[in-house]
């Protein structure tokens, strides 16, 4: 059985900052892209960022040049660093591990979710 467990959410002020993390763990999993979406009150679940396993990363533009996805040597624990913080980054973080797809996830190749994480950002 695969788990990812996230860590890291909380309550910030507009302007700080929140480092996440995921820890995959079990057995048999071989993903090739790890990533982290969000999902709001009320809003569907959109895409943040993903790094794939040599590295290469995508931002989604709504966070480009403030959050930055990062991974450890031994592809079990992905960061998600967010920096600048905004009311409108507040949201269910979820971590997702896909075994397939070259450079980038969308919710349709996600194999496992983690159980997500609240990032709450006051004005």
């Amino acid at each position: 059985q695969v788990q990812l467990v996230e860590s890291g959410g909380g309550l910030v002020q507009a302007g700080g900052s929140l480092r996440l993390s995921c820890v995959a763990s079990g057995t048999g999993f071989d993903f090739n892209v790890m990533g982290w979406y969000r999902q709001a009150p009320g809003k569907q679940r959109e895409f943040v960022a993903s790094i794939t396993r040599g590295g290469y990363r995508i931002h989604a533009e709504s966070v480009k040049g403030r959050f930055t996805i990062s991974r450890d040597n031994a592809w079990h624990t992905v960061y998600l660093q967010m920096n600048g913080l905004k009311p409108e980054d507040t949201a269910v973080y979820y971590c997702a591990g896909a075994t397939y797809g070259r450079t980038g996830m969308t919710i349709e190749t996600v194999d496992y979710w983690g159980q997500g994480t609240q990032v709450t950002v006051t004005s």
